[in-house]
């Protein structure tokens, strides 16, 4: 009884905290603090790529410092059940920014050259907000396909951010280790020189630019044969680039050019509602992080590399501050995946490991059904709303538009994001036990979580349990149903699913629900919340 009243205490004060909150206009906090009319939140969505549940101090991190994301930590909330919807980052970008889960557009990892994954029109966190007179921004690594299929990176690349509800987008077209290796601002590719065109293939090789396997000497580190295409930088890529020498990106100074941005959207909008995602590419492959972060850790350019993201993460409120927006932002920072160590480049990630544990307690990890694979850290801080502490609420990225929805007071229609559900109360910390069923999936298979049992699902895909464990990670691939108890078992060993049978009926069944809907009306799915 008492922690209902708690609860409900709690609620009534968030219910009116949001009452106050004013339409979005163009009046808003002034720079350095002054008085300001009451108005919606800004919304700052950080987003690492490849970092595990253990990556961070606040997390356990033990040979990584992580000073700025940390301080955000315990000021904030910070989540010790929260998932990315997928084991991989397509699937997972899809999910957060669409609210429907990767699998029901065949989110797969994108090749760089990929048509859009999202259509022109489709509700997405951006557009959502956007109704609501918020100015929107995406930075960072995009990998959610850009273009109609026949892209020419010479001339206007669209459809893209703009085309789902962004104002304003700066973007690594795919991923770090995939061509084109350039800088898309809005439509337009930056530096083209017309004398030396941009041609693109995942197909066949292209002349004109060496090729890592032919040229083995020419590497900063080694890579498999899957990363051993084009050499932009001393590091072999995925496909084929040929000409844009002028428009290359240079690894080492990526950092500071999406950082650059994201501090210049935020002061450009700071009289108005804004959504900054900013989608920082580190600490994945291939990590040639910038020359003041090299070296800063004993585990050699991965341990680097989220040192790097750590302090995107301290300019990022940094510029926050300067403007005078701390107070009036909700910051969100997570992951899209587990961790990875050799993703294709032998940059001694593995070797230079020592006893720091990117997955925490948890086993398998990036690619993999076992929890690492999906479960991340999650921060909300939001001062004067999210009261500073741990959560234990079970929680997935795939419910943030729908929370978003009811902050911004925006009604979503019955067929847009039917996965999402409003979680504003776990994410401010009124609620702690957040969803009654959690779906994620991975390259192997799909799982469902209830309380503290999980489920995996007989391997759908069996043949790429030799392609993860590849990667040093286990798959958590098998041809039986898995059921695990969390709350005794987090290393995922005892496998119950024949002394409960009874239990894991119920999660398969759920899960055929979840993956029988389509455009159904949101919320009905079976016990689902």
């Amino acid at each position: 009884m008492a922690r209902r009243r708690r609860l409900l205490a709690a609620t009534l004060s968030l219910a009116a905290a949001l009452t106050d909150i004013a339409p979005a206009s163009a009046e808003g906090t002034s720079p350095r603090g002054a008085p300001h009319q009451s108005r919606a939140p800004n919304i700052v969505i950080l987003y690492a790529d490849d970092l595990g549940y253990g990556d961070l101090g606040v997390y356990g991190a033990k040979r990584v410092a992580t000073p700025h994301t940390d301080a955000l930590a315990r000021a904030g909330l910070r989540f010790t059940n929260a998932y990315a919807p997928a084991a991989t980052c397509t699937p997972s970008r899809y999910a957060l920014l669409t609210g429907e889960y990767g699998f029901r557009s065949n989110a797969e990892i994108l090749p760089g050259d990929a048509p859009a994954l999202i259509p022109a029109g489709k509700t997405t966190i951006a557009s959502l907000l956007k109704q609501r007179g918020y100015a929107t921004g995406v930075v960072g690594k995009w990998h959610l396909g850009l273009g109609d299929g026949k892209v020419d990176w010479n001339k206007r690349v669209a459809p893209g951010p703009l085309e789902i509800g962004f104002d304003y987008s700066f973007l690594l077209p795919a991923t770090l280790d995939r061509v084109p290796t350039v800088y898309l601002e809005n439509h337009q590719v930056l530096g083209v020189d017309p004398a030396d065109p941009i041609a693109v293939s995942y197909s066949a090789p292209l002349a004109g630019r060496p090729v890592g396997r032919d040229h083995p000497e020419l590497l900063r580190y080694k890579a498999d044969d899957q990363h051993s295409d084009s050499i932009v930088n001393g590091v072999s890529r995925i496909g084929y680039m040929q000409g844009g020498k002028a428009a290359e990106w240079v690894d080492e100074d990526i950092h500071a050019v999406l950082t650059g941005k994201a501090r210049r959207f935020i002061r450009e909008n700071r009289k108005r509602p804004f959504l900054l995602y900013f989608a920082i590419p580190d600490p994945h492959v291939p990590r040639l992080p910038g020359k003041e972060f090299q070296g800063k850790t004993s585990m050699g350019p991965r341990g680097d590399a989220i040192v790097e993201m750590d302090w995107i993460v301290g300019q990022v409120m940094d510029e926050l501050r300067e403007q005078g927006l701390e107070r009036d932002t909700l910051v969100i920072f997570s992951s899209d995946n587990g961790p990875v160590l050799n993703d294709g480049y032998e940059d001694g990630a593995v070797e230079r490991l020592g006893d720091h544990t990117p997955g925490g307690v948890f086993r398998g990890g990036k690619y993999s059904a076992f929890e690492a694979g999906t479960r991340v850290p999650l921060i909300a801080y939001w001062p004067g709303h999210i009261r500073p502490g741990t959560s234990p609420a079970l929680f997935s990225q795939i419910d943030l538009l729908a929370t978003f929805a009811k902050l911004a007071k925006v009604a979503l229609a019955p067929t847009d994001a039917i996965d999402s559900k409003d979680m504003l109360g776990a994410l401010t910390g009124a609620d702690r036990r957040g969803r009654s069923y959690l779906f994620t999936e991975s390259v192997p298979s799909v799982a469902i979580r209830a309380g503290n049992y999980k489920y995996i699902a007989p391997a759908r895909h069996p043949a790429t349990a030799s392609f993860i464990s590849g990667k040093g990670i286990e798959s958590g691939a098998s041809p039986k149903p898995q059921l695990y108890d969390l709350s005794r078992d987090p290393g995922e060993r005892l496998n119950l699913a024949a002394a409960k049978p009874a239990i894991a009926a119920r999660l398969a069944a759920e899960l055929q629900v979840i993956e029988k809907r389509r455009t159904a009306e949101r919320g009905r799915s079976g016990a689902l919340p």
